[in-house]
């Protein structure tokens, strides 16, 4: 059984002095897809880098302080690729895949659109530019899992307050179906919501009010694969025994060897 986790961190090192790599190590998950690095790798410790039994592979943004991706490992890869071989994307560190044999496993870190128009541009100017990549992926022949933190909420079900976001960054109309697009006409499979068709899944929440106390979240982060994986794909979980960033560590279990 292979068990994949997708966690956005909020700042490595933030989380790990929260407890995240201790969790993880303890739990030995045997690939950990982390996003929102928002460290530089001198940044790092050497736990940080390789915590016991994983090596880490990261692709930093160049702006100190954001963004920035990384896979811990327990195998080691046969291929690395950082970034998209797209300059101003990979600037800011978002795409890092590690080949193991047939299986490509994804850190892929979204921007958010939130903050202004600007960045809600940026988004969707992203958007546009992935999905070449995603199509080309999805023919490949291997079998993927691209696990992120996508920053769309899909459907009605993936949000708490879905009625009073229909205009917010997530959970616009063309974010939604852009990512159906991928779903439905490229063929990727959302894992959590096919083996759940009616279970919410949240993975964020605001730190505003009381949203994680009354689990008023949102389901922004996946795990997107093909459908080989998807068939193969066992269970799924959202861990919220312990708090390491505003999001919690999504894991998946697949009947694939590693």
């Amino acid at each position: 059984m292979l068990r994949i986790v997708s966690a956005n961190l909020n700042g490595i090192r933030s989380a790990d002095k929260k407890g995240f790599l201790t969790w993880m190590t303890a739990s030995a998950p045997d690939v950990v897809c982390v996003q929102e690095l928002k460290a530089q790798l001198d940044d790092l410790s050497d736990a940080q880098r390789a915590p016991q039994g994983y090596t880490g592979y990261f692709h930093a943004a160049e702006k100190k302080g954001y963004s920035g991706v990384g896979i811990y490992t327990r195998r080691t890869p046969d291929a690395v690729i950082e970034g998209l071989g797209i300059a101003d994307i990979d600037a800011e560190g978002r795409y890092l895949q590690l080949d193991f044999g047939q299986l490509s496993v994804v850190s892929v870190y979204l921007p958010s659109g939130s903050s202004s128009e600007e960045r809600q541009a940026a988004k969707f100017v992203f958007m546009e530019r992935f999905l070449p990549h995603l199509e080309a992926l999805a023919s490949s022949g291997r079998e993927v899992v691209i696990c992120g933190d996508w920053n769309i909420a899909h459907n009605e079900i993936d949000l708490k307050n879905w009625k009073g976001n229909l205009k917010n960054s997530g959970f616009l109309p063309e974010e939604r179906a852009w990512l159906g697009d991928v779903l439905a006409r490229v063929g990727w499979v959302d894992v959590w919501r096919t083996l759940y068709p009616d279970a919410p899944g949240y993975t964020w929440w605001s730190n505003r009010g009381q949203a994680y106390a009354k689990d008023v979240g949102w389901r922004i982060d996946y795990h997107i694969v093909t459908p080989g994986m998807a068939a193969r794909a066992r269970a799924s979980s959202v861990y919220k025994d312990e708090k390491f960033s505003d999001h919690a560590p999504l894991t998946v279990e697949y009947d694939w060897p590693f």
